[in-house]
């Protein structure tokens, strides 16, 4: 069974040739150049079936790992080398958003590995010059999430960007969520696509897991291993965005109407007043786009997104609501999965536990065309649905009637149900 390789991330400067050892500003080091400290062994397993049995059952196992590692996995002139054959390399402990920077290197032809992130398969690392695995796409390159579903993107890289055998290949990944950014070699392979979870199909990827580098019967080397886990208060965009425009100045209410008073600007922020709140709504229609923004909730707090809503009425049926909550709190223990947070309010559940801490700042992306919504939250997309059969008479999952969702355009903004809510960042690209 082949099984994903190689990974990469972003927008930071790393040449291959001559890297210093100690790591970037923000990161740590995965390798301290001697030895495989902080490292254990681990084969290609599902996550579920490494937890079963009892204490001294699991440790055993560890252990069997373990001894395997040090048979196959050897540190050689501050380079960590690998014969291709044993348990993989995998990091002592769990990781969930990362950016990851290392570098390998293939020694001889036809050579094979890859990176499992959160214990899942994977970043593909080949030779694409092998003829013998020309039949699994090694040509188009390493860099793709090679275990993805056939026809998804990021199953395959976008460019070729490898270096030739024996020569070291650069890798920066990114991973928020379920989606991964790679660049190869300063080239994006990967843009922001999700990884699907290998061993549970269909199901969301786990929020944690181990980093592994994989054995695939040939050597290969590793070098420069360096992680940094995100903060979750970090303000975004941390890059530039083509295309996408500002709808929140950060110091006025410019450009919006509605519950003008039941908001906000605060130390750069838009926030719903508790007690207050109200709809606050964009001046201008929008149709078809994609927005980000970044929220922070209170506890218990409740919100919504409205989208292609009428300048009065209940947006959630005159238009649509995307939910804002934090679903988490004791008194939403009996919520409907159509009411958690991303959901489309009424019509369409979205994937549970998504949300960061409560006083955590947490990052959204709703895109919407024509009859497709896809909601991104935290880098794991919970929603992405056609509404066209409820436009078309089927019945929603609240049994109302939801005339808004045959609406083409309408006002964006934010539904305020007495919460205190921040947001910041609100930007928005349109499709024509």
């Amino acid at each position: 069974m082949r099984v994903a390789r190689a990974a990469g991330v972003v927008a930071l400067v790393m040449a291959s040739v001559a890297v210093a050892a100690e790591p970037p500003e923000g990161f740590v080091s995965l390798f301290n150049g001697s030895d495989l400290s902080g490292w254990r062994g681990r084969p290609h397993i599902d996550p579920a079936k490494e937890a079963e049995g009892s204490p001294e059952e699991r440790a055993a196992r560890q252990a069997g790992w373990d001894a395997d590692l040090h048979q196959h996995w050897k540190v050689v002139d501050g380079e960590i080398v690998s014969d291709g054959h044993g348990v993989f390399l995998t990091t002592d402990r769990d990781y969930g958003d990362v950016d990851l920077m290392l570098e390998w290197m293939l020694p001889a032809p036809c050579a094979d590995s890859g990176i499992y992130l959160r214990g899942n398969p994977q970043v593909q690392i080949w030779d694409p010059a092998c003829e013998r695995d020309f039949k699994h796409g090694c040509q188009k390159g390493s860099g793709g999430l090679w275990n993805n579903p056939e026809g998804s993107p990021g199953k395959w890289p976008l460019v070729k960007a490898d270096r030739p055998i024996g020569e070291w290949n650069t890798t920066h990944i990114r991973m928020r969520g379920d989606r991964v950014t790679v660049d190869l070699n300063g080239h994006r392979v990967v843009d922001d696509q999700p990884l699907a979870n290998y061993f549970q199909k269909g199901e969301p990827l786990p929020s944690r897991g181990a980093i592994q580098i994989q054995t695939h019967g040939a050597p290969m080397h590793v070098r420069h291993v360096f992680v940094r886990e995100p903060g979750p208060a970090e303000p975004g965009p941390a890059e530039p965005e083509p295309g996408f425009v500002s709808l929140f100045d950060g110091r006025s209410l410019d450009g919006w109407q509605g519950a003008l008073a039941g908001h906000e600007v605060t130390e750069g922020e838009l926030r719903c007043r508790a007690g207050v709140g109200g709809n606050l709504l964009t001046l201008r229609e929008y149709g078809d786009f994609t927005l980000r923004f970044e929220f922070r909730l209170t506890p218990g707090a409740n919100n919504g997104l409205g989208i292609r809503a009428p300048a009065t009425g209940d947006a959630a049926f005159e238009g649509m609501e995307i939910q804002i909550l934090d679903d988490r709190h004791p008194k939403y223990a009996a919520l409907k999965d159509w009411q958690v947070h991303g959901s489309i309010y009424g019509v369409v559940a979205a994937t549970r536990d998504c949300l960061r801490p409560v006083g955590d700042w947490n990052e959204e992306e709703v895109t919407v065309r024509g009859s497709q919504v896809t909601v991104v939250v935290n880098g794991t997309t919970v929603v992405d649905a056609d509404i066209a059969p409820f436009r078309d008479g089927a019945p929603t999952p609240d049994g109302r009637p939801h005339p808004g969702l045959a609406r083409t355009k309408g006002h964006l903004g934010f539904l305020g149900h007495g919460d205190e809510v921040h947001f910041r960042n609100i930007r928005i690209k349109e499709f024509p």
